[in-house]
């Protein structure tokens, strides 16, 4: 049976040690064999001090079996060292849910709040998740190492979200100064690119490494140089990275043309669709969140969807549908809802309405560069076209 509170101890470890040798020497060609190599050091350095070796051994260590031959199909072993990690990690014996959790704090390096704020639980919901995953998987006695390229398809899914989640908050973070993690950003389009290298002909995850894509290619315009947020429709197009955003474009195209078509593939389709200039075509935006919803019926994509609706149909009609996302428990716990609401009703007239439903976002959100962007944009509110005493609608 594995530790996996000792491996966690030695994985950590190790991203501080990156912190301090990368930031003096520079980082390595291969990082994540470098933190594979450091953690396993950790690891038996412990296991030597405790004079258990013999009986036990560390989750980075693999079992001693012999080498996966070449598979016949043609499909590459895992090419990178991250990635089997990952692989790893995502074991069947556990809950989808709880899979990603785990990874997510074992081997991504999200913290505990930043991988519950990815998963849109709270952070003692996710630190209870962390803690039976650990339980049944080390009760279960399933044996923990590198899947065979025959076990990988049973952890794919898992595997997809969490390189996605990982992209997710890199992109957005849920707290600190700064809107973005590099990171984060760099890693899950690490694992992206290395998924993809492994499974060129499957459609999810060419949607996954598109959409990873769509949000690389702009990283650069997404913050002014206060380091605010820029909205999508006022970033300036000059600061995208253009090859970047074309690959992106392609790959989502390929996925989209798939069937049956995956979340991933739809989820780039809209970031690739959001891209279009002028503006984009906000009825085709609607219509695709509407596939996503029948496939993944997540708050988040129905909050965008009723964002989406208002910009396509009207204000009224965007507003109607956040109305019925208001009893959302997750939605409730998320500054997103209230400033979508706040966007909608400033467009349709309503600034003293518009004003406060910022305030109810300032009081919610936790990341301090999205907080200035909400306090400038309620601001704007109070000077917006309307008039002050109107009410706004029920």
């Amino acid at each position: 049976m594995r530790d996996l509170d000792l491996a966690e101890e030695c994985t950590q470890d190790a991203y501080l040690r990156a912190l301090e040798t990368w930031a003096r020497d520079g980082v390595p060609d291969r990082p994540g064999a470098w933190l594979t190599a450091t953690a396993r050091r950790r690891a038996l350095d412990v296991l030597r001090r405790e004079q258990v070796l013999r009986r036990k051994l560390p989750l980075l260590v693999e079992d001693d079996v012999p080498p996966e031959p070449p598979p016949d199909d043609g499909t590459a072993a895992l090419p990178d060292d991250l990635l089997r990690l990952v692989f790893t990690c995502c074991h069947p014996a556990l809950s989808q849910e709880a899979q990603v959790a785990l990874t997510l704090r074992l081997v991504c390096g999200l913290t505990t709040a930043e991988a519950a704020a990815a998963c849109l639980v709270s952070a003692e919901a996710m630190t209870a998740r962390i803690t039976r995953a650990k339980h049944k998987l080390g009760a279960s006695g399933a044996p923990y190492r590198v899947p065979r390229a025959e076990e990988r398809s049973e952890r794919l899914e898992a595997v997809l979200i969490v390189a996605h989640l990982v992209v997710t908050v890199g992109h957005t973070a849920p707290s600190g100064g700064s809107l973005l993690r590099a990171d984060l950003l760099a890693r899950g389009l690490h694992l992206a690119r290395s998924l993809a290298q492994l499974l060129p002909d499957e459609p999810e995850v060419t949607g996954l490494l598109a959409l990873c894509l769509l949000h690389a290619g702009r990283r650069d315009a997404r913050t002014d140089d206060a380091g605010l947020p820029v909205l999508l429709s006022e970033q300036d197009e000059s600061r995208w990275d253009a090859p970047v955003l074309d690959e992106g474009r392609a790959g989502a195209a390929r996925a989209l043309a798939a069937a049956p078509t995956g979340r991933f593939a739809l989820q780039a389709a809209l970031a690739a669709a959001h891209l279009r200039r002028p503006e984009p075509d906000w009825e085709h935006v609607v219509h695709l969140y509407a596939r996503l919803l029948a496939v993944w019926d997540s708050p988040a994509v129905a909050l965008n969807a009723a964002a989406a609706l208002g910009l396509a149909r009207g204000p009224a009609a965007g507003l109607v549908a956040l109305d019925r996302l208001s009893g959302d428990p997750v939605l409730q716990r998320s500054h997103y809802l209230p400033a979508a609401r706040a966007e909608l009703l400033v467009r349709a007239g309503y600034p003293a309405a518009a004003e406060r439903a910022y305030a109810d976002a300032l009081a919610l959100v936790g990341n301090d560069a999205e907080r200035r962007h909400l306090e400038r944009r309620q601001a704007a509110a109070r000077s917006a076209p309307g008039d002050p005493a109107r009410s706004a609608p029920d």
